[in-house]
């Protein structure tokens, strides 16, 4: 088994014991990660919508 498959399987090993073990905690990530892109894809498309 070569180190990135094996890196991979852990990573998400470890992302299943967290969803698990704080749900709650796993949810508030989620949406910030999620809010962080969308705020990325907004400043993104201003940015499109001032240069054109």
């Amino acid at each position: 088994m070569n180190l990135k498959k094996l890196l991979i399987w852990a990573g998400v090993a470890l992302a299943l014991f967290f969803l698990v073990s704080a749900p709650a905690s796993a949810a508030g990530l989620v949406h910030n990660v999620l809010g962080a892109l969308r705020g990325g894809a907004e400043g993104v498309i201003s940015f499109a919508q001032n240069l054109f």
